[in-house]
């Protein structure tokens, strides 16, 4: 059956069908072979249940904040002000790729949103100061993914709806290890532009007095990240309603800025729709497969065949990291996610790992996918971007970043505190 489910996957891959779609069929395939019962009676019930799902609500949310703060212009000012504070290091704007990516993230939720947002804003700055072109567009690649890392993260809302798991402690969980792989991130290009200066470029000139003048572009993004963030933790809202509150402070913000235009809350509107539409297709296409595999004990056979193995926890770990690391290549995240969770959850609970815990292991193994070729997201949203060159320039750039990201994981599991200390000290 696990064959089957694995050949027949291949294949929806092989023949480029949209993920939505693949989902579905992967769905109505095993339905056939191995359900004693017609499963697509469910369909409507499943599409009802999950697109009506209140902790779902907050993905359109996010994505409808995030094109606000793009459309309105924030974002490219938090990046120029985040230029003047941090261009000074070797590697300049690519620190400041990094550093704005990871402050994008904390309100936005996306990494497909935040890579589009800063590169947007950084791209035109290759050719001007003669950086590294693959390096520099690395870094955009590489910082975009902290997006689904760094709370409020549309991945964690997604693996705590099904899991059951707190969806405050996966992001209080999320907090360190985002700081902490940003700050890989940086230390990455640090290290390059030491062995080779000239993928440094030519240094922006600024001086203090400049630096003071942007400060006040960096407090939007913070009100923001306090509105959503704070209101949590807070006690005030939940997550969907904290997404609410973001969408009324940079409403608000946009319009003391005298921002709001109907063309510009047009293409706000337009933008959220399309992407909101592309996250639900794929989350209804793989809950009807969930409860297919469900149906057919896909789960309780691939349970019973790891225990047949009689690994210990670490190398049952190590099998769920490969298993993640391979599909990765070939699967978007989310869709990769909703698919996979319900199967290697039950897996890593039982080897006795805390869910919170495994959540975050899980998105950093997603934050891989997004930078491995050749399905890697986040590499085809930068080379559409920078509409010129070829591909393979982002995928050599983001390589360096991959190793990081590998070394992050192995901080994770070799101190687990690093992401579990925070939610420990939550009442």
């Amino acid at each position: 059956m696990t064959l089957t489910a694995v050949l027949v996957l291949i294949a929806i891959l092989a023949l480029a069908i949209p993920v939505a779609a693949g989902l579905g069929w992967l769905g109505l395939v095993l339905n056939a072979l191995y359900s004693p019962l017609s499963m697509t009676v469910t369909a409507g019930e499943v599409t009802w249940s999950t697109t009506t799902s209140f902790i779902l609500v907050a993905v359109p949310f996010y994505v409808l904040l995030g094109e606000i703060l793009l459309r309105s212009g924030i974002a490219e000012r938090m990046y120029n002000a985040v230029v003047q504070w941090v261009s000074w290091l070797p590697g300049g704007l690519m620190h400041s790729n990094i550093v704005a990516c990871a402050l994008f993230a904390a309100i936005s939720g996306s990494s497909v949103a935040t890579a589009v947002t800063i590169g947007t804003v950084a791209l035109g700055e290759i050719r001007k100061h003669r950086y590294n072109e693959r390096l520099f567009l690395g870094t955009i690649a590489a910082g975009g993914t902290l997006g689904i890392l760094i709370p409020p993260s549309i991945n964690m809302i997604v693996y705590g709806a099904l899991t059951d798991t707190s969806i405050p402690k996966l992001y209080l969980a999320g907090f360190i290890p985002g700081i902490v792989l940003a700050g890989l991130f940086m230390l990455t290009v640090f290290v390059a532009c030491l062995w080779r200066p000239a993928y440094g470029g030519t240094p922006v000139k600024t001086t203090m007095r400049d630096r003071i003048r942007t400060l006040p572009d960096l407090i939007p993004p913070l009100f923001i990240f306090i509105a959503v963030i704070g209101s949590i933790y807070a006690g005030l809202a939940t997550a969907t309603e904290a997404a609410a509150l973001g969408i009324i402070a940079s409403i608000v913000l946009a319009a003391l800025q005298r921002r709001i235009t109907v063309k510009m809350m047009n293409e706000v509107f337009e933008g959220t729709i399309r992407t909101t539409g592309l996250i639900m297709a794929i989350v209804i296409g793989a809950y009807f497969l969930n409860v297919i595999i469900t149906t057919i004990g896909l789960p309780r056979q691939i349970s019973t065949l790891v225990q047949t193995l009689e690994l210990s926890p670490f190398w049952t770990l190590m099998l769920v990291v490969g298993f993640y690391v391979i599909l990765g290549m070939f699967m978007e995240t989310l869709s990769m996610m909703v698919a996979t969770i319900p199967i290697t959850t039950p897996i890593m609970i039982q080897a006795g790992y805390d869910p919170v815990w495994y959540g975050i292991i899980v998105v950093i193994l997603m934050e891989t996918g997004l930078l491995t070729p050749p399905v890697g997201m986040n590499l085809f949203v930068v080379q559409g971007i920078r509409e010129r060159g070829q591909l393979k320039d982002v995928i050599l750039g983001s390589l360096p970043f991959v190793v990081t990201l590998f070394v992050m994981l192995g901080l994770i599991i070799a101190f687990p505190q690093i992401a579990l200390w925070l939610p420990g000290t939550m009442k």
